[in-house]
């Protein structure tokens, strides 16, 4: 498995890229969230991969952050109906984070109006994905609409890791509260994570 490219930019497209590693040429697939953050041409460049193997062809797709990659994987694997053309069309179409909360809130028309994405695949992408994305995904959506400040991007960020550890919002967010009050304000996402459950156990 090839899990990243490092080389340099040769040619830059949105829907792909290629890339020059010590002399051989890779052409990466890309959705157009990566294409917004590659360097120019002509530059050092890091691109996380996934390599797709089909009877006709091996197919790299790339990716400029771990989220990206991760959404794509889950979107391909777990999701019946979607291949990598369609979980790259969602990634073009919206942010990781926008996807996660349109999942979480089950916005079956947010969804519908990505390119490829019908009214029956995003109702799937929804009963499929919910379980996976969770509260958490509806919580990132929703703090990711507002400009946050450190210290609540360290609360918000802390809330996040115990809604992923199975606790309710409200819970979650009393508990980080708490915590907070309990540390004061230079403890860091760990520490107001570890105060937390302890206090939750």
């Amino acid at each position: 498995m090839i899990t990243f490219l490092h080389g340099k930019l040769v040619e830059a497209l949105p829907t792909q890229i290629t890339v020059n590693v010590n002399g051989v040429g890779y052409e990466v697939l890309i959705p157009l969230s990566s294409y917004d953050k590659l360097p120019l041409p002509g530059q050092d460049v890091r691109v996380l991969t996934h390599l797709a193997v089909r009877e006709d062809a091996h197919v790299l797709y790339g990716f400029m952050t771990e989220e990206e990659r991760e959404m794509f994987r889950l979107l391909i694997n777990t999701v019946s109906g979607i291949g990598p053309k369609l979980a790259l069309n969602v990634l073009s179409g919206m942010s990781v984070t926008a996807f996660r909360g349109a999942v979480a809130n089950s916005d079956v028309k947010a969804l519908s109006q990505i390119s490829g994405v019908g009214k029956k695949t995003a109702e799937r992408i929804v009963v499929e994905l919910k379980d996976k994305i969770g509260a958490a995904g509806a919580w990132e959506a929703s703090s990711a609409r507002r400009a946050l400040a450190p210290e609540d991007q360290k609360v918000n960020d802390a809330i996040l890791a115990l809604m992923a550890l199975g606790y309710k919002q409200i819970e979650a967010h009393d508990a980080v509260r708490a915590a907070l009050k309990l540390l004061g304000p230079q403890a860091g996402v760990e520490d107001l994570v570890r105060t937390s459950l302890k206090k939750g156990a």
